[in-house]
């Protein structure tokens, strides 16, 4: 891991990001025991009191959890509860807020997948992927920044213009119905993409919420992560027995 300067992030937080990384993309899987403190302490080269400040963070989004006189495992993120959440599309939260979707910028280009993106959309590394990024919010302001990956297929469209609205609509023009969703939530510091899409300083509170979603018998599988301005964006969840 290359450690960033202390001064603008802390290095607990660093190593935090870099174990919330491991848990991700499944290096460490869950129920599975991460290193002890002291061998996180050789493998980061800091104190013991960094490394237990990281994994106390990572406690409090329920990533890790400690069982005495055992270590630290990894916790099972998305355990299926008594109840399931209602994942809406970012157009249809504003309509039922009586507000419209605006969207004010769009890049759309095909890339080749990295590990982290080839394991979460289920494909080899180096496979294409269309990367959609989109800057959007309300008639009254901008607030939100979507990176969206999907497995290209030469089907899709490469024109800006065909992801102005909803992407899931899109996709349903495509005969593609997502029925499979998952999502964390967490609060970070803006990245200079991030920064500069939104128009904000890197003070700023952002909230980042990542999203999984898929039609397993179509074999498709999206990533998407979205940055909205936390002053202005509120996340609510609809829970249904």
């Amino acid at each position: 891991m290359k450690i960033r300067n202390q001064a603008a992030y802390s290095l607990y937080a660093q190593i935090a990001d870099d174990i919330r990384l491991n848990i991700q993309t499944e290096k460490w899987r869950e129920g599975e025991r991460i290193p002890t403190e002291l061998e996180l302490c050789d493998i980061y080269h800091v104190s013991r009191i960094t490394i237990r400040k990281a994994i106390d963070e990572l406690m409090k989004e329920n990533l890790l959890v400690r069982i005495r006189s055992k270590g630290t495992f990894v916790k099972d993120t998305f355990q299926e509860e008594e109840h399931f959440t209602i994942i809406k599309g970012f157009t249809q939260e504003l309509q039922e807020k009586g507000k419209h979707a605006k969207t004010v910028d769009v890049e759309v280009k095909v890339a080749h997948a990295n590990k982290r993106v080839a394991k979460y959309l289920n494909i080899e590394v180096g496979s294409e992927v269309l990367i959609l990024k989109r800057v959007r919010g309300d008639e009254d302001s901008v607030f939100a920044f979507f990176i969206t990956y999907i497995a290209y297929d030469r089907d899709y469209s490469l024109d800006a213009k065909n992801y102005s609205s909803s992407f899931y609509s899109y996709l349903r023009t495509k005969n593609i119905i997502v029925n499979q969703e998952r999502e964390y939530v967490e609060a970070v510091s803006p990245n200079r993409e991030v920064q500069r899409k939104l128009k904000i300083k890197e003070s700023e509170p952002v909230l980042k919420r990542v999203r999984f979603t898929s039609n397993v018998s179509e074999n498709f599988y999206e990533y998407t992560e979205c940055f909205y301005i936390g002053k202005k964006y509120r996340y609510y969840l609809d829970f249904r027995e």
